[in-house]
């Protein structure tokens, strides 16, 4: 028989065991994670602006299906789904569509399968059924009519006027008041995110949170939300540039967060006068925004770089007129890469219906894709050898069997053909002679001690690295 003090020993043993199970237990490994790799999607922001309706999403994301095998998954439906009348001038002529509960819910002559209260769970399970997964767009808080209703919080004894923050509105979006970071608060993100998850809600963007205001406790009651829901739900924060200095509370809380404002179809944006806002940004800027993020990209963390506004940009892109993308195509390839190499989503802005072979060869190259989806410590080189003023360089780690042990993707900011060379150590990849395989084209070059490389003006390289053949 053992004695007391025996017992007592056992007992914190068995109580040690017991907190280290309990640790394993609510570590969250990498796989577990609702994105434990960059979302691949399209939204329709680029494209349709406000209007999307039912008709074009589905066009939209039958053609998404056909590049599902590539990863492209996510398909959002942006701002506006809620809006009877998207093409108002003012928030009185949009015709918001609510619920009993003061809730956003699909504009039904838009979205006719969501009538009878059956709001997107139709849409959400016809994506399922392909493969796909569902997203919406919100901007956060709580619309201006649920609060002069003071419509009853579904699930709760509050009301809408005890929610809303009515000196707390969107300096870009009249249609709401913040939300309080009070238990009104907290059960109307509940309610919201409790429906939208019965729909089949599997990612969720919220707009005006990230930046410009960046609103910290609207973040956590949404997360919070989503937690209860008990649904794998994407949380991706709009608009940029979420501040570094925020980087660690943001990862509590978030799968994707904007690192950078809109990003629209031109190498750089001329703004005359300067805008403080500096809206919107081109591909040359994504270079600088990334720069104080390198690092978090990992562990189902994502900092994102903005929607890729590729293609075809009709009939109403969210900014300017209906256009092809006046990117060219090496400045398409060159963000695309950017991205890719540095572990960014990668969000599709085109018509999707309309995608030309060129974009379509961009957006179906496999490993680009493994680079983006499987890589680890990608970060750019610093310091560069002499000669590389104009041009950047990233690294990155490969895993077997996408491709090689180590990638580098250099790229042309001039506007002006440029050639560069510098020894494979002086781009920190190591002494001695490595092969190098072009992804984009599959051309293998001889084995070399070097890097010699011409690049168009905007252009780029991205090369797989291997040991000489013996």
């Amino acid at each position: 028989m053992l004695n007391l003090g025996e017992l007592i020993t056992l007992s914190w043993i068995r109580r040690a065991i017991l907190i280290l199970v309990l640790m394993c237990a609510t570590h969250v490994s990498p796989a577990s994670e609702v994105a434990p790799s960059p979302p691949m999607g399209w939204n329709s922001w680029d494209s349709f602006g406000l209007t999307i309706d039912e008709a074009d999403f589905k066009a939209n994301v039958s053609e998404l299906a056909r590049l599902h095998a590539y990863g492209w998954t996510y398909a959002v439906i942006d701002e506006g789904w809620y809006m009877g009348n998207p093409f108002g001038d003012k928030l009185a002529n949009r015709q918001y569509v609510l619920d009993a509960h003061g809730l956003l819910i699909p504009a039904p002559a838009r979205y006719p399968s969501s009538t009878g209260d059956k709001g997107f769970e139709p849409l959400a399970a016809w994506m399922h059924a392909q493969g796909l997964k569902f997203g919406l767009h919100i901007v956060r808080g709580i619309p201006k009519q649920a609060v002069t209703a003071n419509s009853p919080i579904a699930g709760s004894s509050f009301h809408a006027v005890e929610a809303a923050d009515t000196n707390d509105t969107c300096g870009w979006d009249d249609g709401n008041y913040g939300v309080r970071d009070n238990p009104a608060g907290q059960a109307y993100y509940d309610s919201m995110l409790a429906l939208y998850a019965r729909w089949g809600l599997d990612f969720i963007k919220v707009d005006c949170i990230a930046d410009h205001p960046y609103k910290l406790s609207e973040i956590r009651q949404i997360a919070q939300a989503i937690r209860k829901t008990g649904r794998p739900i994407v949380l991706s924060l709009s608009p940029g540039p979420t501040q570094p200095s925020h980087a660690a509370e943001i990862r509590q809380f978030a799968q994707m967060w904007r690192i950078s404002n809109d990003i629209w179809d031109s190498w750089h944006f001329m703004h005359e006068p300067p805008r403080e806002d500096d809206f919107p940004i081109g591909v040359r800027d994504i270079f600088d925004r990334l720069q104080p993020w390198v690092g978090h990209a990992r562990d189902g963390r994502w900092p994102d770089a903005d929607m890729l506004p590729f293609g075809m940009l009709a009939p109403h892109p969210g900014w300017g007129e209906a256009r092809h993308s006046r990117l060219t195509l090496d400045e398409e390839r060159t963000q695309l890469t950017l991205l890719a190499i540095a572990r960014s989503p990668l969000i599709l802005g085109a018509n999707l219906t309309q995608l030309d072979v060129q974009t379509r060869a961009l957006l179906t190259n496999k490993e680009v894709i493994a680079v983006n989806q499987t890589t680890s410590d990608s970060h750019p080189v610093d310091p560069l050898p002499v000669g590389f003023e104009k041009v950047r360089v990233w690294v990155a780690t490969g895993t077997q069997p996408h491709g090689s042990e180590r990638y580098v993707a250099v790229f042309n900011l001039d506007d002006h053909v440029t050639s560069v060379e510098a020894t494979w150590q002086q781009l920190g990849l190591g002494s001695g002679k490595l092969g190098a395989r072009d992804v984009w084209n599959g051309q293998r070059r001889a084995d070399s001690d070097r890097l010699k490389v011409e690049l168009p003006a905007h252009g780029c390289v991205l090369y797989a690295l291997h040991a000489p053949a013996r």
